[in-house]
C-alpha cells in the first residue's frame, strides 16, 4: 500500500484531503507545519507528498526544497497545494523541484488522477533504482574480475609497479607482463577506445589471448610481429567499430636490451639517473596505427639499452590529457616533466604521480582510464 503525506496549516483541507485519500485506499499521514512535514517525511519516507504553497514557519516551496534535494527522497513524488496560477508563481514551484500542482478548491476527479499518475512515476523511479543498483553490483563484479587479471606487483630482479584508476567501474585499459622465458620479460599496455563494458571486452579478449599465447607460430619476442598479429585479429569491423592503441616491449634482463613497439599509442618514457638535475629523458615509441583500424597497418621495433639507474614508465593518454580548473587542457610535456621531477631512490613516485594528477584535475573523477606502469631496472 503506497503511503501518502499531507502538509497542510488549515485543518479543514488536511481532513478533507485525507478522508478522500484514505477511501482510494492510500495510507495517509498528515502533519500541521513544514517543520513537521519533513520530520514525517524522514520518519515515514511516503511515496507521495501532498503539501501547501502558503503556511507559517516553513513555506511549500521550502519543503519542496528541503525534500528533492534529499537523496533518500529520490523517488518521492511532491505535489503543490496552492491557489495561485500565474506562469511565475508554477516556474518557481518547478524550481524548487515540484513534480506537480493541485489548484484549489481541490476537485475530487482531478485530485485522483493527479495522485494516480505521481504514484505512478514513483513506481516507476523506485523499479529503475533497483534495476540501476543491480546493474551497478554486476559491474562492480565484473569490474572485480578485470582487476584479478591484472598482474601482481613485482620486486624480484627488479621492481614493477602500477596505478590503475578506471574513469569508470569499467574501463578500456588493460596491462600485463610476464616471463616469455628466464630471461625475456614482456610487457605491454593498451587502451581501447570508449569507455564501458564495450571497451572492457576487446582489453580482457587482449590479455587473456597474449597471456595463453594463442595466437600459434607467433614470435612474442618480437614487438611488430605481435601487434601486426592483434591488429589481424582485432579488425574494428568485427569488434563493434572498437580500436585500441597499444605499446608492447621486451626486455632481455642478460643484455640490458629493450625492444618494443607502438601502434598509436603514448610514447614510453625512459628516465635514466639518480636525481632530476642527473637525469637524461628518451621517449621511446614507433610509427603504428591503432590496431583494428587497417588491415594493411604496418609496424616497425626499436631497440634501446637500459643504463644503470633506469625507470621506465608506460601509461595510457588518461595521465596527462586532463582538464584542468582553468578549463585548459593539461599536456604530454607537463606529464613527462613531472616523471623527471620525482626520479629518486624512493618507492613513492607512483603515489606522488597520483595525487598530484587527482589534485590537478578539475573534476571528482578521471573523463579516461588512466593506467600507469613504472619498471625500475636497477
Amino acid at each position: 500500500m503506497f503511503q501518502i503525506l499531507i502538509i497542510d496549516d488549515d485543518y479543514s483541507i488536511k481532513i478533507l484531503l485525507k478522508r478522500m485519500l484514505e477511501k482510494q485506499g492510500y495510507e495517509v499521514v498528515t502533519a500541521s507545519s513544514g517543520e513537521e512535514g519533513i520530520e514525517k517525511a524522514l520518519a515515514y519516507r511516503p511515496a507521495l507528498i501532498i503539501c501547501d504553497w502558503i503556511m507559517p514557519g516553513l513555506t511549500g516551496l521550502e519543503v519542496c526544497h528541503h525534500i528533492k534535494t534529499d537523496p533518500k527522497f529520490f523517488t518521492t513524488f511532491f505535489i503543490l497545494l496552492t491557489s495561485l496560477d500565474s506562469v511565475a508563481d508554477c516556474v518557481k514551484g518547478l524550481d524548487a523541484g515540484a513534480d506537480d500542482f493541485i489548484s484549489k478548491p481541490i476537485e475530487h476527479n482531478e485530485l485522483q488522477a493527479r495522485v494516480r499518475a505521481g504514484l505512478r512515476l514513483h513506481q516507476l523511479s523506485r523499479d529503475l533504482q533497483a534495476q540501476k543498483l543491480l546493474l551497478e553490483s554486476e559491474m562492480s563484479e565484473a569490474a572485480e574480475y578485470v582487476r584479478s587479471l591484472l598482474p601482481f606487483s613485482m620486486t624480484e630482479p627488479f621492481n614493477i609497479n602500477f596505478r590503475f584508476i578506471p574513469s569508470r567501474q569499467l574501463g578500456g585499459d588493460c596491462f600485463d607482463y610476464y616471463w616469455l622465458d628466464d630471461d625475456y620479460l614482456a610487457i605491454y599496455l593498451l587502451d581501447t577506445a570508449g569507455h564501458g563494458l564495450k571497451a572492457t571486452l576487446p582489453s580482457v579478449s587482449v590479455l587473456n589471448l597474449l597471456r595463453s599465447r594463442a595466437l600459434k607460430g607467433l614470435n612474442y619476442y618480437q614487438p611488430s610481429d605481435v601487434l601486426k598479429a592483434l591488429n589481424d585479429t582485432f579488425q574494428m569491423n568485427y569488434q563493434n567499430d572498437k580500436y585500441f592503441t597499444i605499446w608492447y616491449g621486451v626486455y632481455n634482463r642478460i643484455n640490458r636490451q629493450l625492444i618494443y613497439a607502438s601502434a598509436g599509442h603514448p610514447p614510453a618514457v625512459l628516465v635514466t639517473g639518480t636525481s632530476p638535475r642527473k637525469s637524461e629523458v628518451k621517449l621511446l615509441k614507433t610509427p603504428g596505427m591503432p590496431v583494428g583500424m587497417f588491415p594493411e597497418a604496418k609496424y616497425i621495433d626499436g631497440f634501446c639499452n637500459i643504463e644503470k639507474f633506469s625507470t621506465l614508465y608506460i601509461f595510457s593518454d588518461g595521465a596527462y590529457e586532463i582538464t584542468k580548473s582553468d578549463g585548459t587542457l593539461w599536456s604530454l610535456d607537463a606529464f613527462i616533466q613531472l616523471l623527471v621531477s620525482l626520479q629518486n631512490p624512493v618507492d613513492s613516485q607512483l603515489d606522488h604521480v597520483l595525487s598530484y594528477l587527482i589534485a590537478l584535475n578539475s573534476k571528482d573523477a578521471f573523463d579516461d582510464d588512466l593506467s600507469i606502469l613504472q619498471i625500475k631496472f636497477d
